[in-house]
């Protein structure tokens, strides 16, 4: 078996989980050069990896302007990054996996799949949940007919109540000014999801959603801008940053607050950084709940929710065929099959990929996959190759004009005036 080599752009948390992938499977892939601008990010890699002095750098023009040194590049850097050094990366020669979304603006996200298409690169989209055993267990079921024909899904993705306050209200994806809206930068990956279980083109889609509770209308009386400046109402708040920052675990989300770990360290970053806030005092803009509409040129339709509001993260759908239905939780790793005429349930309870990391197991998954594409040679396509991923992305641009506008958008239309 071929070893593929592979240069990281992005050193954060996703890109260092696909890195492991090297760790666990020495003889499959070899990690030869990082672009990190954070020293302690940069070093940790290095260190990781083993890295020579020369193969690090701050930034990718650096690592671009060398001759080429890998047969891949890793592009996992914030969603307004992706562009620049997708493109130099496929001109420069290598193929590319590139972290979703794929850009915050459309029309970048059309240019970078032509791109790759026009040099005959392999150029795959982070799309973890593809790649599941969960996800890849329900569409080998509707392939196999479990359910008879497919006629509707509905599908939910609990956010979390402390994870949206740790990422969308404090955190990287707050704003859309500055990464993307939330249907784009935590829900792409569902919205493809429901593209490929319908195994259908989507024609139209509507969406309703808001910020309504993050916000300043919403704060309690005398709170201060900051949680440790004196908050009244600490010891009730859901949100007061050191019940979360503060414990024994050093895990994420903590991790992500500051390259510090010790007590002392993430006291500072709460005086001091984004993660401290009082969550009704940020600057956020993305919706905390968002429903969307789809409906598919084989006649499937798809209700998808995304909610703050829930104790659990996790994922849970529910697929409505002709002769039968099947419901699933992702996070317990369970599917039912209900049959109609039977009053028993067939249960399929699927493997923990406790030793994969991320997403069960869809992380290695994708990796996987990717360096089985890089082998085949040329312009291979993936399960999440760019001609499939960038018409997930327009869905999700799309059911953002349609919340924003309260309309119905018609994909077809949408694309003709993008392009």
């Amino acid at each position: 078996m071929k070893q593929v080599t592979v240069a990281l752009v992005g050193a954060g948390l996703r890109g260092v989980n696909y890195l492991e992938y090297a760790k666990q499977y020495p003889d499959e892939m070899q990690i030869v050069a990082v672009a990190e601008p954070n020293r302690e990010r940069r070093e940790h890699c290095q260190a990781r990896h083993g890295l020579p002095d020369d193969k690090c750098f701050t930034h990718w023009d650096e690592l671009f302007a060398q001759p080429k040194m890998a047969d891949a590049v890793f592009i996992c850097t914030q969603d307004q990054q992706h562009f620049e050094p997708t493109m130099k990366a496929l001109d420069a020669g290598y193929h590319v996996l590139l972290e979703k979304p794929m850009s915050p603006d459309a029309k970048e996200c059309v240019a970078m799949g032509a791109r790759a298409a026009q040099l005959d690169r392999v150029f795959s989209i982070c799309h973890v949940l593809r790649f599941t055993n969960f996800f890849a267990t329900i569409k080998e079921l509707l392939e196999g007919g479990a359910i008879g024909q497919l006629m509707s899904i509905t599908h939910n993705e609990n956010v979390g109540y402390w994870h949206q306050a740790h990422s969308f209200v404090r955190g990287n994806w707050r704003r859309k000014d500055e990464s993307s809206p939330m249907i784009l930068a935590k829900s792409c990956h569902d919205l493809d999801i429901l593209l490929w279980l319908a195994g259908s083109d989507c024609v139209s889609i509507s969406s309703f959603g808001s910020l309504s509770h993050f916000t300043s209308a919403q704060a309690p009386e005398g709170a201060p801008l900051r949680c440790l400046d004196g908050c009244p109402v600490a010891e009730e708040c859901l949100y007061y940053a050191p019940k979360q920052y503060l414990t024994e675990n050093t895990d994420w989300p903590t991790s992500a607050i500051s390259d510090d770990w010790s007590y002392e360290g993430r006291i500072k970053a709460l005086q001091e950084g984004p993660y401290g806030r009082c969550v009704y005092h940020c600057d956020n803009d993305v919706v905390d709940h968002q429903v969307v509409n789809m409906a598919f040129a084989n006649g499937v339709i798809a209700a998808f929710h995304m909610s703050a509001f829930t104790k659990e993260i996790s994922r849970t759908i529910k697929l409505m065929g002709t002769t039968g239905e099947i419901r699933g939780a992702m996070e317990k790793n369970e599917i039912e099959i209900l049959r109609f005429g039977s009053d028993k349930a067939e249960r399929i309870d699927l493997a923990d990929a406790g030793g994969h990391i991320g997403h069960g197991g869809g992380d290695y998954g994708l990796v996987r996959d990717f360096l089985r594409l890089l082998r085949k040679g040329g312009g291979s396509k993936g399960l999440t190759s760019a001609h499939r991923s960038v018409q997930s992305h327009m869905m999700a641009f799309a059911a953002e004009q349609a919340r924003v506008e309260q309309s119905v958008v018609r994909m077809q239309d949408f694309v003709d005036r993008l392009l």
